[in-house]
């Protein structure tokens, strides 16, 4: 278990090392994240934080939520993600803490959880590259067309999880072991090496890797 601190994805640019070589990293705006609420095993049955992110004012907000950052003593949040943690780890957060991107270091392994850009509706070809059928006599303008879908006699249905058009992209993803390449604890910047999934300016969470290798 492991903080996931809430950030904004900036977009993607390129470093150089001592060595000279390039690596190709996305920029990522972490600023503080604050411990709006601790969940505990005794009254809520398991333990986490909740977390706060990002400006809105306050007149989008109804009564309800802003007794609830004002219970926090906090501005109101845009966005509001909690964090599973073990009864030890919540201990060391209080609530109206701010969580910082020096949490991490340089050099450190970290997991990405985004919502990967939304494609719309797609076809086999596009969404799971199935390959184009010839394009010869007798096709006829079946070209991208999937083939068949199932059997005629038995089952005598389309099996589920069949690979059909539908619906691409627009789903929550998650990259592991990314490294830290850079830390500007100043602009609240991190650089994390290679992709992370979802557009610009899309809140991303970085947490610690759970399985780094």
């Amino acid at each position: 278990m492991a903080i996931e601190l809430m950030c904004r994805k900036i977009g993607m640019t390129q470093l150089f090392d001592d060595a000279g070589m390039c690596q190709v990293v996305t920029v990522l705006s972490a600023e503080p994240n604050v411990v709006v609420q601790k969940k505990t095993d005794e009254k809520d049955g398991y333990s986490a934080v909740q977390l706060g992110y990002g400006e809105r004012r306050q007149s989008l907000f109804n009564k309800a939520d802003l007794g609830h950052f004002e219970k926090a003593n906090t501005a109101p949040r845009r966005h509001l993600k909690e964090s599973r943690l073990s009864p030890e780890e919540a201990e060391g957060f209080e609530v109206g803490a701010e969580i910082k991107c020096d949490i991490f270091e340089e050099g450190q392994k970290v997991d990405a959880i985004g919502t990967t850009k939304g494609m719309g509706t797609s076809g086999v070809i596009k969404r799971h590259n199935f390959s184009i059928k010839r394009r010869t006599h007798g096709t006829h303008e079946n070209h991208r067309h999937g083939g068949a879908i199932g059997a005629g006699a038995y089952p005598g249905k389309v099996i589920k999880g069949m690979k059909m058009s539908g619906r691409m992209g627009n789903e929550r993803q998650t990259v592991r072991n990314l490294v830290v390449v850079k830390i500007d604890a100043e602009q609240n910047l991190l650089f994390v090496r290679g992709g992370i999934p979802g557009h610009r300016n899309a809140v991303v969470r970085i947490r610690t890797a759970v399985a780094p290798r």
